[in-house]
């Protein structure tokens, strides 16, 4: 077929999977201490039975800009196929505000807006085409080796091919030993393509403490009802700073220190 024509087979079958909270597509409200930072080097990919979607390598910086509040970019090269194309994706740019913090009854709450900048070349498949929007809210709760947080929100995404779409996920996970975390999680995802059907993933991952403020980060995952997809992440975490903070802000043991 035609290259455009892949193009647009591509985008109405495979919509690129926007993943939220390293290694996990659920996201949590903790935001990056204040004076603090951290690094991911990741790739992710969504695959299907029409088209395969990866970012990768891909950049990920958090910044701890003041007390409750995280700055937060990515800077992607993708890879999709069909058409076979290569280069650089959406860049991503956002804001984490924690605005009820977490007691010993009550769970923590956030808001983690953020933009898809339309930098990736829509025709190739590496981009969405114009700016775009995830609107969610999170929230969390730590008791001993467990922690648990989860919510959902809404995508504003009126390119050419695309619609308005809800997403929920909740997750669980618990600090196996000192240096290794586990975690599973259900994630919903409403249609986000004209014609296209909403995708229901199990996915299961953690994270390892590989030497000091090191971590490897890992994630997989398939649909379980809707469209079927096989998604996955692995990446490297490097934190900095003042204080030190667990990847994604999700130490099993509520602190802001790592395993």
């Amino acid at each position: 077929m035609p290259s455009r024509l892949l193009v647009v087979v591509f985008l109405l079958t495979a919509a690129p999977l926007a993943f939220a909270g390293p290694p996990f597509q659920t996201d949590d409200p903790e935001p990056v201490p204040f004076h603090h930072y951290e690094a991911y080097l990741f790739s992710t990919w969504d695959h299907s039975s029409a088209a395969t979607f990866t970012q990768g390598p891909a950049f990920e910086f958090n910044m701890g800009a003041a007390p409750n509040l995280q700055l937060h970019a990515i800077l992607p090269l993708s890879y999709a196929t069909p058409p076979g194309a290569f280069g650089l994706g959406d860049i991503e740019l956002g804001l984490k505000y924690r605005f009820i913090q977490e007691t010993s009854r009550g769970p923590q709450v956030g808001a983690f807006p953020m933009l898809e900048l339309p930098s990736g070349n829509s025709r190739r498949g590496l981009g969405n085409g114009q700016l775009w929007a995830r609107l969610p809210v999170w929230a969390q709760k730590s008791s001993g080796p467990w922690t648990t947080y989860g919510g959902g929100g809404y995508i504003i995404n009126r390119a050419p091919g695309m619609k308005n779409a809800a997403f929920a996920g909740w997750l669980l996970q618990r600090q196996i030993t000192k240096k290794l975390i586990l975690g599973g999680e259900a994630f919903y995802q409403a249609a986000q393509t004209l014609g296209g059907r909403q995708s229901t993933y199990l996915d299961a991952g953690g994270y390892y403490t590989l030497y000091g403020n090191l971590s490897l980060l890992f994630m997989s995952g398939h649909s379980v009802a809707g469209e079927s997809h096989l998604v996955g992440y692995l990446g490297l975490y490097y934190t900095w700073g003042k204080a030190r903070h667990k990847a994604g802000g999700r130490s099993a043991s509520g602190s802001s220190n790592p395993p």
